[in-house]
């Protein structure tokens, strides 16, 4: 089936797209809106997600959810010490005097590494080729994975025994890092009798999306127009971070791309063909804070990366908001 192009979408699919996945979403679990959004942000912006946050807030439930929602192909993995890359990505076995190849959860549209942090370096390393490269080379030949695919990481970032950091370079290929937080008290209410209406709570969430759909979605997504002054907010962001003396490492360019890209989807969204410095600093916050290291003395004062990025988002100059017909022309 041919995707439908730029002329094919109007304005209010992003909007509808969004309203679509936080009502399927809402049925299975109770979260913010703003995190169903930046989910929709780093789908639509072809971006990984690492969701990070205590047990108990529904990090599992929540991707699950996401996942169903978008009728895609979904595999798990149970992240564990002894994982090993060949149970991610696949391997061959001898069948019948020849050997044939069985592939691994990661040729799916969406694969959910739950704890990924309790994993090998080895076995996390193994998958940064797919998340950067959409393919992965497994006894020296390369295999295309799906289209669109999309990692959902979780992670428990109070608990070390038993864990091994994402390295850097890991960190740096998830579009954005979601934290869920405590809800509010209704809210947990709400959490507590959600298992009377069923004992799966899973059932309720409906597909509301397609590969031809959400690939659209994402071509619509690369047209949405950033203006010169936007794009130089975007890079002056990201340069601030590394100009900092209580930073050892700073955003890279690849987080100025990841940025941008958010961005775009952001505005796609919120039913614009334009961004404005809003989305930027709606999204700084998510997309950069877990791609910035502070310097040991400073995070032994008990400083975080949210809080710099929070300081740059006040001393940052932000450009003048140009009119519509500026921001598209």
């Amino acid at each position: 089936m041919e995707r439908p192009g730029r002329d094919a979408i109007d304005r209010s699919a992003g909007k509808s797209f969004l309203a679509d996945l936080s009502d399927s979403i809402g049925r299975a679990v109770v979260v913010d809106a703003d995190a169903i959004r930046l989910l929709a942000v780093a789908l639509l912006a072809r971006g990984h997600i690492l969701v990070e946050d205590v047990p108990g807030v529904g990090k599992t439930l929540l991707t699950r959810a996401f996942s169903k929602a978008l009728g895609l192909d979904f595999a798990r993995v149970q992240g564990t010490p002894d994982l090993l890359p060949s149970d991610v990505l696949g391997a061959s076995i001898l069948q019948d005097g020849q050997f044939r190849f069985i592939p691994g959860p990661v040729f799916a549209n969406i694969l959910l590494v739950d704890e990924i942090n309790r994993t090998t370096p080895r076995t996390q390393s193994a998958m940064l080729e797919s998340m950067e490269e959409g393919h992965v080379t497994i006894e020296g030949e390369t295999r295309s994975l799906p289209d669109p695919f999309l990692v959902l990481a979780t992670q428990n970032p109070i608990e070390l025994e038993g864990t091994f950091a994402l390295p850097e370079a890991q960190l740096d290929r998830f579009l954005v890092r979601l934290r869920l937080g405590y809800p509010e008290r209704d809210d947990e209410a709400r959490i507590a009798r959600r298992y009377t209406a069923s004992a799966e709570p899973l059932d309720a969430v409906t597909a509301i999306g397609s590969a031809d759909r959400i690939l659209g979605l994402r071509d619509h997504v690369r047209t949405i127009v950033i203006s010169p002054a936007v794009e130089a907010y975007i890079v002056d962001l990201v340069r601030a971070t590394r100009l900092r003396s209580d930073v050892r490492l700073g955003g890279s360019p690849r987080a100025s791309v990841a940025l941008y890209r958010a961005t775009q989807a952001s505005a796609f969204l919120a039913g614009r063909d334009f961004a404005l410095p809003d989305d930027v600093k709606a999204l700084a916050p998510a997309v950069l804070a877990h791609r910035v290291l502070l310097d040991f003395d400073t995070q032994l004062g008990g400083a975080t990366t949210d809080a710099v990025i929070e300081t740059l988002l006040a001393t940052v100059p932000v450009p003048p908001v140009a009119t519509t017909s500026e921001q598209q022309g």
